[in-house]
């Protein structure tokens, strides 16, 4: 009686260690194939937003738009002149007395780096004060702070259907005298434009060159990295 109590408890013995061996071995085995999927998971869930970023993250700003080149009197096409190039446009006016010309020294600035650096990028400037802002005017006002600068006028209603699709806010006076002077209210952004005339980003009054700089050359090679694929 005694012995077959003793071989029972060993059975149940060796059963238990192996229950629990298998049990033990099962348990880490469902956590490493949980935790497996829960990074596969993850993974998926990363790469779905930031498709849904690249595809809505960005609002529509911008679009093809036809003026009058400062330069030569012409009627200027974006799509026809800009395509294929990275440009970046600021709206403003020629008689700013301080806010303009800092913000277009800033865009020579950057766009002499982009330069040094192989990546072009094309400075623009429209006027948003087509009243006083004549064609002469604009192709002096642009000489003073780059080569490349192209500006462009219009009349109003031109002026106004572009800086609408740039979303920029313009108000000057609805009536003024024969050479009365007067302050043009308008917002303080650079716009980057890539090769397909999409929107990719703008940079506020407090953005440095530098920052400007170090954001494009992101978006550069974001750009022609994906042309590559």
């Amino acid at each position: 009686m005694k012995r077959k109590l003793e071989t029972v408890l060993r059975l149940v013995f060796v059963f238990n260690w192996k229950s629990a061996a298998l049990f033990l071995g099962t348990g880490a085995g469902l956590l490493l194939y949980f935790r497996s999927e829960k990074e596969r998971v993850e993974k998926l869930r990363e790469e779905k937003a930031k498709e849904t970023v690249k595809a809505y993250g960005k609002p529509k700003i911008g679009g093809p738009f036809n003026l009058i080149n400062a330069e030569n009197g012409q009627r200027f096409d974006s799509t026809k002149e800009l395509g294929g190039k990275f440009y970046m446009v600021y709206f403003g006016f020629t008689h700013c007395p301080d806010i303009c010309p800092e913000e277009l020294d800033k865009m020579a600035e950057v766009v002499d780096i982009a330069k040094e650096k192989k990546e072009p990028l094309v400075p623009v400037f429209i006027t948003c004060d087509p009243r006083r802002d004549s064609e002469e005017i604009v192709k002096e006002y642009v000489k003073d702070f780059h080569p490349d600068m192209i500006g462009l006028t219009g009349d109003q209603d031109e002026i106004r259907k572009v800086a609408k699709s740039f979303r920029v806010y313009v108000s000057s006076p609805p009536s003024v005298e024969e050479g009365e002077d007067y302050l043009v209210d308008h917002s303080i952004f650079f716009y980057l434009m890539d090769p397909d005339g999409k929107f990719v980003d703008c940079y506020a009054k407090d953005t440095t060159a530098e920052e400007v700089v170090s954001s494009y050359e992101k978006y550069y090679k974001e750009y022609y990295d994906n042309q590559k694929e």
